[in-house]
């Protein structure tokens, strides 16, 4: 049955394909469309539309679930009274004794808003105290049951013999443990590695600048990747629409504050400890799940290691703290928040405002559970990546006499508001940001060539924008904000062959061209032919999506042609799911096809390579 469908829908679309202009050298243009904004004839207004409120997605698997919960999907429901308590979440039952707990007087706890008016003084379904598997012991001369792990970070020297046979200390079993000479300034240490073949890398910044103006909602910076010396890959090379991946560290001084609230003696910070851990993958990114060893410091842990701002906090990490309270009304509170009464308050507060590790510890200031425990309940510090906006096969420039070879990466920074005022930014746009400052601080005050770098590693060279690039056939490229960067890489590249010139467009959505337009003029020649900017905060105030609507003619052709692809990148919150809604809707009008036929003309496309979205 299926295939009579796809049979069906193949015959109608392919009666409604628009023939191919007469002449090879014209092709449909941006202002194909009659419901073009171009055309003579005036359109009638719209009436304005109110902007569409943005949702946050936090789970999508039962991995996801039990992250936040610290429950499996199993346990929730067993646990779910079906009563709303979630929206009724102080409704008190009959019959169940509460007592009055004074809520806390910090300004770190009452930004977390917890809405408590009383607690059950017997407390249900309460979760376990997590089980410790990070230890952190003194690396001095230890005697050695295992080997160690291939991906350690432990130096042992020479664990043989002498030449002439004699028995040395190492080999009646004794080692000396020792940090590896590495810089951590500028790279985490070498455990923490991305898996096979790829490596980090201490790329240096070899410029950088702001792409938008003063006024611009949200700051975009450029930078230029200096990886002339990258270590070879055999095989895996630096692809057009590509991504690095970059592992970014945390805020040193957030770092510090978190030491300082776990009353982490500074003579320890940067001391050499055996990492000891029991079972998992952490403290690196890809390695097997097993039991490690390596001699690392609480500062490179923590640092490079674990996240300590991204993800809201857990049950298990709520039940460490409460565990280790001091304050008989923090622990009550804690523990509320950790029981099956106080389910209702924990889904609020977890899908509340943004939540950090600093700002909880703040507000329960008796919880000091020791670093090593602390650890067990954080989540790892996984690599962020971002895509390529420049052609990187034939990106060299000539500087001090030698040819380096440059990539190119846009970063929009994101930042929310911070408990204790002003902003703050997330992790990976904030290195990025941090280190742009500190690069332009630099140049400006003379220096030619400062030293300052972002470690990274050849990361998704296969993704799909890379994978499903081609050197010919028509291309729609549509984006949004910092999505647009990959697709001035795909123009460059197509726009370097004189047959590829008429068919390639760029459908870029903004705010403001005055603040925000990302590489105006940097696209190559014929730039103002292959490209559209389209704003949402000037003028008449428009979406991208809508000049999908407005483009239909050259979307259909451009999608029933040979090797013709559509590519979408950007946010999925509002433009991604937008311009997939205006894709459908042109398939409905030009293909004579129903909703769901006009889906399921998209989702073959997908199948087959021609339509590609890159969404977050």
């Amino acid at each position: 049955m299926a295939a009579v469908v796809d049979q069906s829908l193949a015959a109608s679309a392919a009666d409604s394909i628009p023939e191919s202009p007469n002449l090879p050298s014209i092709a449909p243009s941006l202002t194909y469309s009659e419901e073009s904004d171009d055309q003579d004839e005036p359109r009638a207004p719209e009436p304005v539309r109110k902007r569409r409120a943005s949702t946050r997605l936090i789970s999508q698997s039962a991995t996801d679930i039990q992250r936040i919960t610290g429950e499996s999907t199993e346990e929730l429901i067993n646990r779910c009274c079906g009563e709303s308590c979630c929206r009724n979440f102080q409704k008190k039952k009959p019959g169940v004794e509460y007592e009055h707990v004074p809520l806390l007087e910090n300004d770190a706890f009452r930004s977390l808003g917890l809405r408590i008016q009383g607690i059950p003084t017997v407390l249900t379904a309460i979760t376990d105290v997590p089980e410790q598997f990070t230890f952190l012991e003194k690396p001095t001369r230890r005697q050695s049951q295992t080997a160690s792990p291939a991906d350690s970070g432990i130096s042992l020297g020479n664990d043989t013999g002498s030449e002439d046979g004699s028995a040395t200390p190492l080999a009646h079993g004794i080692r000396d443990l020792k940090l590896e000479d590495l810089d951590t300034s500028i790279q985490p240490p070498s455990f923490v590695q991305p898996h096979h073949p790829y490596h980090v890398y201490p790329a240096k910044i070899h410029n950088a600048r702001e792409l938008t103006k003063l006024g611009a909602e949200k700051r975009t910076f450029h930078f230029d990747l200096d990886v002339t010396d990258y270590p070879s890959e055999a095989d895996l090379d630096f692809k057009v629409g590509g991504a690095i991946g970059v592992s970014a560290p945390n805020d040193a001084a957030a770092v510090e504050q978190i030491f300082d609230l776990l009353l982490v003696p500074r003579f320890l910070r940067d001391k050499p400890v055996l990492l000891r851990t029991t079972k998992g993958r952490w403290p690196t990114v890809w390695g097997d799940d097993q039991a490690r060893e390596l001699v690392t410091t609480r500062r490179d842990l923590l640092t490079w290691c674990s996240d300590i701002q991204s993800y809201p906090p857990t049950k298990s990490m709520l039940r460490t703290l409460a565990e280790y309270c001091h304050d008989p009304n923090e622990k009550k509170i804690l523990m509320f928040l950790c029981s099956g009464e106080g389910q209702g308050v924990f889904c609020d507060f977890r899908t509340g405002p943004y939540i950090s590790i600093s700002q909880i510890l703040s507000a329960f200031p008796s919880a000091k559970p020791p670093l090593d425990v602390f650890l067990s309940v954080l989540q790892p510090l996984m690599p962020r990546f971002y895509s390529l906006s420049n052609d990187p096969h034939e990106s060299y420039e000539i500087r001090d006499g030698k040819q380096h070879r440059i990539i190119e990466v846009a970063v929009t920074v994101h930042d929310m508001a911070d408990w204790r005022g002003g902003r703050r930014t997330g992790v990976g746009s904030g290195f990025f940001q941090r280190q742009a400052l500190k690069f332009l601080d630099l140049q400006g005050r003379g220096e030619k060539s400062p030293q300052i770098y972002v470690p990274m590693f050849k990361g998704l060279m296969a993704n799909p924008l890379a994978k499903e690039f081609v050197t010919d056939g028509p291309m729609l490229l549509i984006g949004a904000g910092v999505g647009i960067a990959p697709f001035r890489g795909f123009v460059q590249r197509r726009l370097k062959s004189a047959n590829c010139v008429n068919k390639v467009w760029v459908l870029q959505g903004i705010r403001d061209s005055l603040v925000d337009e990302l590489y105006n003029g940097e696209w190559g020649v014929h730039e103002d032919e292959v490209k559209r900017v389209i704003q949402s905060r000037r003028g008449e105030g428009r979406y991208v999506q809508e000049e999908v609507l407005n483009q239909a003619d050259l979307v259909w052709y451009i999608i029933n042609s040979v090797d013709g692809r559509v590519f979408v990148c950007g946010s999925s919150k509002g433009m991604g799911e937008g311009v997939e809604q205006a894709l459908v809707k042109v398939a409905m009008a030009k293909g004579n096809l129903e909703h769901d036929e006009a889906k399921k003309f998209w989702e073959l496309k997908k199948d087959v390579g021609q339509y590609i979205a890159e969404t977050w």
